[in-house]
């Protein structure tokens, strides 16, 4: 059952709510694996974030047993978690059910029934902040996709639903059925919960775009092969290599070297989606001299070895 309220996000419905009706066709003739309901709180079209409003069931006419309850996200969340009605309605709904999910932000209306209290949990990059600040007493964690903590499964920010989902499918008919839906859907499966939520390459551009560094790091990132260790970036920059250790750590967060792996790791990772080159001339044509350094950097960086991160889009 997915909850919504106006001013929800579209995309945080209809993603999730895609991969449970498809699960249909990964079994035989009448089986219906799910039984998917739209509620809300008194029924009928409910205004999304987009021209296009979704029908609706009230949450009061739900007499049967409830497997799953998935509270979408959106920026009508806020509004939604201050009115006490709406609350309660969400806390009876979690009484009548085996788990509770929630996409994006709709963690905050969990949150605000007190459905993860002393959870770990995760949301939209963008607000992660914020639940952290306005809920201390749950634990949340920006660098996942979607976590699940007991019978509680969060997720990051929009698509993440749909890995949600398609966990949440695997979780209950096992691997094959979910791997079906996610060809179908034109989707890598599954991404592992603890892959980072949101771009590096974009959060490093985004936050290195002002720096005095910003021209010799364009260059980085076209000579990913290259010599780049902080001796050779130091001299490119005119710096000692101390002095150039010291202002870049300040102007951009972390050290060269670390800079330069998440660079070399967001470039393998495009390689091994898209071409069908082998790890090793991966790892080569990254800057990464050999396989076991790339599988360390990978590790670090998205909790998985560059053999699995590849094998999520076969």
């Amino acid at each position: 059952m997915f909850f919504v309220y106006p001013g929800f996000k579209l995309l945080d419905l209809t993603g999730p709510l895609q991969v449970f009706a498809d699960a249909e066709r990964g079994f035989s003739a009448g089986i219906l694996p799910y039984k998917i309901t739209v509620a809300s709180m008194n029924g009928g079209p409910i205004e999304s974030d987009t021209p296009v409003p979704i029908n609706s069931v009230p949450v009061t006419s739900l007499r049967e047993g409830i497997d799953t309850v998935v509270i979408v996200g959106g920026r009508g969340v806020y509004e939604a978690a201050a009115e006490t009605a709406v609350v309660r309605a969400v806390e009876r709904l979690s009484e009548r059910s085996r788990r509770v999910a929630s996409v994006c932000s709709g963690a905050f209306l969990l949150a605000e029934a007190g459905l993860l209290t002393g959870k770990s949990v995760v949301t939209h990059w963008d607000d992660c902040q914020a639940l952290a600040q306005r809920f201390p007493r749950l634990t949340v964690n920006k660098d996942k996709i979607y976590i699940r903590d007991g019978n509680i499964w969060t997720s990051a920010g929009v698509t993440a639903g749909i890995d949600l989902s398609l966990a949440l499918v695997q979780d209950d008919w096992g691997r094959p059925v979910a791997l079906s839906i996610a060809r179908r859907l034109v989707t890598y499966m599954v991404r592992p919960g603890g892959q980072s939520q949101f771009s590096d390459v974009l959060e490093l551009q985004t936050g290195t775009a002002d720096t005095r560094f910003a021209p010799l790091l364009a260059w980085v990132e076209e000579n990913l092969g290259a010599d780049l260790r902080v001796e050779v970036l130091a001299e490119r920059a005119h710096m000692s290599p101390r002095s150039f250790s010291r202002h870049f750590r300040s102007d951009v967060g972390q050290s060269p070297a670390k800079y330069v792996e998440k660079l070399r790791v967001c470039a393998a990772q495009r390689l091994l989606e898209e071409s069908t080159s082998s790890v090793l001339s991966v790892a080569l044509s990254c800057g990464f001299n050999d396989e076991e350094r790339m599988r360390r950097a990978f590790l670090r960086t998205l909790s998985v070895s560059p053999s699995e991160y590849r094998s999520r889009f076969v």
